[in-house]
């Protein structure tokens, strides 16, 4: 059997069928051989080449959605804005690209999985320090009064990647919109006031 000389074309095409069929169908109804179905005369072999099951590459998405759209080095590429303006630019970027925002909400149908748990926790122990690295920068620069950066940027991380999440602490529309403004509340009395009045009426169409 010849090998394929275009490895990374075919695993493009299989990340592309899934992402379609991730946000048409949900994670949980969407099978491998839906995938192979969706891949334009790719077959199962050339899949299971690349990808043992369809969380690896769940995984594989995730990975490049965030290095695609990495808000982080976009607001690091913003030279005029201040560290607490390149954080407000980190959350509004969330809301403002459709395809990231549509498949994270699609991925929440994975919450129940205690292998989606665990690498959800990983990735936000990485996400971290990114938050941290922007607060110290605002700090430096006076646009941000706030102590302890380190545990701040976890606190935050924790409020927003976790304690948000409807399928971990299940709550009503209501509740959900009454979490948010608790965590702006919580934030400002930190020293971190990076919800200001935009970013409520981003939340407020998105719930």
């Amino acid at each position: 059997m010849p090998r394929n000389k275009y490895p990374e074309e075919t695993v493009q095409k299989i990340l592309d069928a899934s992402l379609k069929l991730f946000l048409e169908k949900g994670y949980e109804e969407t099978t491998v051989l839906d995938i192979i179905s969706e891949m334009g005369g790719l077959t199962r072999g050339a899949f299971y080449h690349h990808f043992k099951s369809k969380e690896e590459v769940f995984d594989a998405l995730c990975e490049k959605l965030f290095h695609e759209t990495n808000p982080f080095k976009r607001a690091k590429e913003q030279k005029g804005l201040n560290g607490l303006e390149k954080l407000k630019f980190v959350l509004k970027t969330s809301f403002d690209d459709t395809k990231h925002h549509q498949f994270s909400m699609a991925s929440m149908q994975l919450m129940e999985s205690p292998a989606f748990l665990k690498k959800l926790v990983e990735s936000n122990q990485e996400l971290a320090p990114m938050y941290e690295e922007l607060i110290e920068e605002g700090v430096l620069d006076g646009s941000i009064r706030a102590g302890h950066t380190k545990l701040l940027a976890e606190l935050f991380v924790l409020l927003t990647n976790f304690w948000s999440i409807p399928t971990i602490y299940p709550m009503t529309e209501e509740e959900t919109w009454e979490k948010f403004l608790m965590i702006k509340e919580i934030t400002d009395k930190l020293g971190l006031p990076v919800i200001d009045g935009e970013m409520i009426a981003l939340c407020r169409e998105n719930t």
